[in-house]
């Protein structure tokens, strides 16, 4: 028997998603230490989670199933967006939110309009799904083409469109007059707020006038929850009770909840990380920018796109490797000769970009 045969056929040909390896898989690549490897590849928090976030899994009652209408996790977010509990629904991370909004509304053959380049997975939730790809390319400073993805949806038919913002890998933000430009044109507007912390700049303040918006965040980046998996969506009470009603119905386990929770009571710490975080980004960025045969892209999240020399990415990349540090390569045509790099700890970031710069200027 072949097992292929029964398999979906869009499923058989699937497109994997490409993800970050583990310290100690990188480390034995590097033959290094684990604890001498630096990881700066998949725009984590170096400072980790909030002591009371550690306390409260340790204290977590892990032999209880946890709450499939999540009340204490919608009412915490509750009082730090400022939406009510009927706008929100949190998920195993909000890759587990994005899969939801594609089973609620695309179906096979449909089409979902992918702005290229972001966030990789929006194309592979596409795919999973059976829809086709309309590809509307970012300009050349990143900016949404928000005329050509209306024209898109209306020449395909597409409801779906994802913005994240800031963009990942790019860094930029999406103005709200283009996001409500694309909310008029009648399309379910997905703007992916990953980063939003980073920024401050947020859409949510347009979810109760919109039904067609949904706002998605995560606890990964600012929080140091990204082990846990866990994010939220904001959206209109309707579009929240048919999220709640196909999910799993106990997609957020027990530990992220209590560690979400003990989160929220303390923002304070873990925003003044974030500030920690952005300033530290500013340097790096001044740094890269007086290094001769890189070209970084003004980032608003936690991590900096840099373009090199025609040729010489790969060699920059892999002479990191070697050395122990590890950033994020792209396998797209548009990226080919970019890399990004997460903001890490000032002795990590100098470690970067001193080996940064003895590559470029050809050293050993």
């Amino acid at each position: 028997m072949d097992i292929n045969s029964l398999v979906q056929p869009h499923l058989a040909r699937i497109k994997t998603y490409t993800p970050v390896d583990p310290p100690e898989i990188l480390a034995k690549r590097a033959g290094i230490p684990e604890d001498q490897v630096i990881k700066l590849n998949g725009n984590e928090n170096q400072y980790g989670p909030s002591p009371k976030a550690v306390a409260a899994i340790a204290n977590a009652a892990l032999h209880v199933y946890p709450d499939p209408a999540q009340r204490s996790i919608r009412s915490a977010l509750a009082e730090y967006t400022g939406l009510g509990v009927e706008h929100i629904v949190a998920g195993a991370g909000s890759d587990e939110l994005i899969d939801l909004l594609f089973r609620l509304f695309v179906s096979i053959g449909d089409t979902v309009i992918d702005s290229d380049p972001t966030f990789g997975m929006y194309d592979f939730g596409a795919r999973l799904a059976g829809a086709n790809i309309a590809l509307v390319p970012r300009d050349d400073r990143f900016d949404v083409d928000i005329v050509g993805v209306v024209s898109a949806a209306r020449e395909h038919d597409a409801k779906l469109v994802f913005i994240a913002s800031p963009n990942n890998p790019t860094g930029n933000l999406t103005p709200e007059n283009d996001v409500r430009e694309l909310l008029s044109a009648g399309l379910i507007v997905v703007v992916d707020e990953a980063y939003y912390e980073f920024c401050g700049v947020t859409m949510a303040g347009l979810v109760p006038e919109f039904e067609n918006l949904v706002v998605l965040r995560t606890m990964s980046k600012w929080a140091g929850l990204a082990g846990l998996r866990i994010g939220y969506g904001l959206m209109s009470p309707t579009l929240a009770q048919r999220i709640m009603d196909i999910k799993s119905p106990y997609n957020v386990n027990i530990a992220a909840e209590a560690a979400l929770v003990a989160s929220l009571g303390d923002t304070e710490e873990l925003l003044g990380r974030v500030q920690k975080i952005v300033v530290e980004r500013d340097r790096v960025m001044e740094l890269l920018e007086a290094t001769s045969g890189v070209i970084p892209w003004p980032s608003s999240g936690n991590f900096i796109l840099c373009r090199f020399d025609s040729g010489r990415t790969g060699e920059i990349y892999d002479g990191l490797a070697a050395r122990g540090i590890f950033v994020r390569r792209f396998s797209t045509e548009r990226l080919h000769d970019t890399f990004r790099i997460s903001i890490g700890s000032p002795p990590q970031n100098d470690a970067l970009i001193a080996t940064m710069r003895s590559l470029l200027e050809g050293g050993s």
